[in-house]
């Protein structure tokens, strides 16, 4: 009999952290390697951010807290919901995890019964069915193609709610598309959640800040308020203040979820770090003005990405509203022969000669649930962005018929 549980035989490792993971290899082995694999901020976590943290140190804040957050987070947490989002929650109604996938994680883990199902359109965040499985529920996918914008569809909505729905997942802007729903877009879908009242409704908003085009960000609960009351509102300081290392998720929803939240943390990693959460009070209420700057740069950054992927050869790739993600179409690779005599017959083949033949690291869509793309992070160095498309489009070119 084996040691190792019969559950982890439904997920699989992250494809983006391994092909992050091959990059590194690649380049400690001597290989010129440029990572576009990784969903990381280039730019450095703000000195305001950093001090909080180093001030916390020289206090002595580095006891436990409690389990799912610090009074001073929760109350920062609330502050910004009511800001930004027009969200009023109390501190019980708060919860603070190490990451937002911890969050999540312990959301589907405290709600899911077996066979309890949670819709996903794809393309998706790699981890999403993936936790859903390990909760014992089953990934519902609804596939949202390029042709409508990588956005999930009211009447697809609607046609993938069954009595044993209890979430829908949704992220905007997306992990790997970019895609942002506009407010009428959003609305669309609430319209729909209402008159399913057993449908929970789970939002990552991570990327909310990265937004493009005069795009305005809206949440589910802030466009329906009647959907307040079942939805469980995520979000984190990884990507709008640069923290990926810091690990602070967290998320707004109704007291009893947010307890039974709290059961499974205080069973599994306790508190997050004393010393993180002291750090994501400053970044929280500290100065915001850097976030629009940074956006500014990463929308420059797409742009170039967009421009010089659509002058590849077989290469089609859409301009997203937000995130650092572009999601490309390599359909016109397929079928093509490498010059090492190899045919390229899926996405995972194309992004596989891509690293071996010019030593770029991007992510296969087939990973996403939605082929044949690959997904790019643009959250380098803009030199980097251009040396890399310029190899995509070499590797595109000697392509043959």
């Amino acid at each position: 009999m084996s040691i190792i549980a019969s559950r982890l035989s439904r997920i699989k490792p992250s494809p983006t952290i391994a092909v992050t993971n091959k990059a590194r290899e690649l380049k400690a082995a001597g290989r010129d390697v440029i990572g576009l694999g990784a969903g990381e901020p280039d730019f450095d976590t703000p000195d305001n951010i950093k001090a909080a943290a180093i001030k916390a140190i020289e206090s002595g804040d580095t006891k436990y807290t409690a389990v799912d957050g610090t009074p001073a987070l929760k109350k920062a947490i609330c502050a910004k919901f009511e800001r930004e989002n027009g969200l009023k929650y109390t501190p019980e109604q708060i919860t603070v995890g190490v990451g937002g996938k911890q969050v999540l994680y312990n959301a589907l883990m405290a709600t899911l019964n077996q066979g309890d199902e949670v819709i996903i359109p794809a393309p998706y965040w790699v981890s999403y069915p993936d936790m859903v499985e390990l909760a014992e529920g089953t990934p519902v996918f609804v596939s949202c193609p390029a042709e409508q914008g990588f956005k999930l569809q009211p009447a697809e909505l609607e046609k993938a709610i069954t009595p044993k729905t209890k979430w829908l997942i949704l992220n905007s802007p997306s992990n790997p598309s970019g895609a942002a729903y506009t407010r009428a877009e959003m609305k669309a879908l609430t319209d729909v959640l209402v008159k399913h009242p057993h449908v929970w409704v789970m939002t990552d908003d991570m990327y909310e800040h990265l937004l493009y085009d005069g795009l305005e960000f809206v949440t589910p609960a802030q466009v329906e308020p009647s959907l307040y009351d079942r939805t469980l509102t995520v979000n984190g300081v990884s990507k709008s203040y640069a923290m990926t290392g810091w690990r602070i998720g967290y998320a707004g929803g109704p007291k009893e979820l947010i307890k039974a939240i709290g059961v499974i943390q205080s069973q599994s990693t306790s508190n997050p770090t004393s010393i993180a959460q002291a750090a994501a009070v400053e970044a929280l209420n500290g100065p915001q003005d850097f976030i629009k700057e940074r956006a500014e740069v990463f929308r420059e950054r797409r742009d170039l990405v967009v421009s010089m992927l659509n002058q590849a050869t077989g290469l089609s790739c859409p301009k997203p509203e937000g995130a650092f993600y572009v999601y490309p179409s390599c359909a016109g690779t397929i079928g093509k022969t490498t010059p090492d005599g190899k045919v390229i017959e899926t996405d995972e083949d194309f992004v596989t000669y891509l690293l071996e033949s010019e030593g770029v690291a991007v992510v296969q869509g087939s990973a996403f649930g939605l082929a044949p793309h690959f997904r790019i992070s643009y959250a380098t160095s803009t030199e980097a962005l251009e040396e890399a498309c310029k190899r995509i489009q070499r590797a595109c070119g000697n392509l043959r018929d």
